[in-house]
């Protein structure tokens, strides 16, 4: 327990190569704990986990998927303000499919720039993450009731995690703007200084130079988008898993995980594109005056599928991040529960 403590406190202010390091300290501390465990006598596996716990769970399952999946999220958000040509001009746009923006991202600007934004990144999963999935199973029980028995129904899940994505967001948006305001800039011309010269500078120049109201810009698209969302992941994993479970021969391992991962992401892609485009161009652009112009002037300028704008990113990585994440929290949470000890 103690070690989730630390990496907790840790993760402020972590840069990514620390982070690494310090998941595969962790990762053997684990493992060494697990195999000492084996030897005592009076370890009995446990149906519950505390609510600290599951939030630790999650928040570094969230991080740890985070840091993973980012070059694609952070091709993804470029995709999305990436404006369309005018017909004519003969303006070619600079990026083209989830290959070719993280290619020409790596070639101007360095590999390194693809983990843009990845501190702001890592201080919003361990606050999301850790709310929405932590939140939604209480949530669940308060919506049905502690005295239920059987399968809840498919409403009440998408409603609960409508809720905690809803909570969580509010809480978290600080961080997802700086994160995507990272991921927006380019490589600056020469002699130009960078906007921001990193996560916690970028918090404080936001707030100096556009008070502290502007940490909350985009807050209504983003609740809007990461409730839909986390409805969409934490219902449809949760309805999926269920549905495998009940089928012969299947058993809740890592494969069912796995196919449980990736209907999520799908189900959060298709339905929170269009939401998530007018929240990256409200947060990278401050030249709307609202989420209803934002809509507005993308519709009108560019057509309906600009919000399918950076959709097959946004599946490579929304999918990939639930199946690593999802695969991850199973097994942290079965370190707390114990049942890793009688596999």
């Amino acid at each position: 327990m103690s070690l989730f403590f630390i990496f907790s406190l840790s993760l402020l202010f972590l840069k990514p190569w620390i982070f690494l390091s310090l998941f595969s300290s962790l990762t053997q501390l684990i493992i060494a704990q697990s195999s000492s465990s084996l030897l005592m006598a009076d370890l009995k596996p446990k149906s519950e986990i505390s609510f600290a716990e599951v939030f630790l769970c999650s928040a570094f399952a969230a991080c740890f998927a985070e840091f993973c999946t980012i070059p694609l999220d952070t091709a993804k958000v470029r995709l999305q303000l990436q404006r369309k040509a005018s017909t004519g001009d003969g303006v070619i746009p600079k990026y083209g499919g989830l290959l070719g923006t993280v290619a020409t991202i790596a070639r101007e600007e360095g590999l390194a720039a693809l983990w843009k934004g990845i501190t702001a990144g890592l201080h919003r999963q361990f606050i999301y993450g850790g709310l929405r999935i932590g939140l939604y199973e209480p949530v669940k029980t308060f919506l049905v009731g502690s005295d239920f028995v059987g399968d809840i129904p498919l409403y009440q899940k998408i409603l609960a995690a409508f809720i905690t994505g809803a909570i969580a967001i509010a809480v978290a948006n600080p961080t997802d703007l700086v994160k995507v305001r990272l991921q927006a800039e380019g490589k600056s011309p020469s002699g130009v200084p960078r906007r921001y010269a990193g996560a916690l500078d970028a918090y404080s120049t936001i707030v100096r130079q556009e008070g502290l109201g502007a940490l909350w810009t985009g807050l209504g698209p983003n609740i809007a988008r990461n409730a839909i969302i986390n409805a969409a992941e934490l219902a449809s994993y949760d309805q999926v898993k269920q549905t495998i479970l009940q089928i012969p021969g299947f058993m809740d391992n890592v494969f069912t995980h796995l196919l449980a991962g990736l209907g999520a992401g799908f189900f959060a892609v298709c339905i929170g594109s269009p939401i998530d485009v007018v929240k990256s161009r409200m947060m990278g652009d401050s030249s709307y005056k609202s989420t209803l112009d934002c809509f507005i002037k993308t519709l009108k300028n560019e057509g309906f599928s600009a919000f399918y704008k950076g959709f097959l990113p946004n599946f490579g990585r929304l999918g990939s991040w639930n199946v690593i994440m999802f695969l991850t929290l199973e097994q942290v949470k079965r370190i707390f529960t114990r049942e890793i000890y009688y596999d």
